[in-house]
């Protein structure tokens, strides 16, 4: 039987994807929030929509190699 390590804690993989979840939804609504403001027309805010999406995946992705590099050694 292999020793558990630290990675293998389920409320830390719970944890990791709340954060996950969280990041992408904040990101979005500023990103409305933010082409709302600006321009107010709706493909602008279609635009803002996008970006904030993106910029909250990317900030996923981020979070989950922080995370994977944390958890090698």
């Amino acid at each position: 039987m292999k020793p558990k390590s630290s990675g293998d804690n389920p409320w830390r993989a719970l944890a990791l994807v709340g954060a996950m979840g969280f990041q992408v939804a904040i990101c979005t609504l500023l990103g409305y929030l933010i082409a709302n403001w600006v321009f107010g027309t709706t493909a602008w805010l279609i635009v803002g929509i996008f970006v904030g999406l993106a910029a909250g995946i990317l900030a996923s992705v981020w979070l989950i190699k922080k995370v994977l590099v944390d958890s090698d050694g």
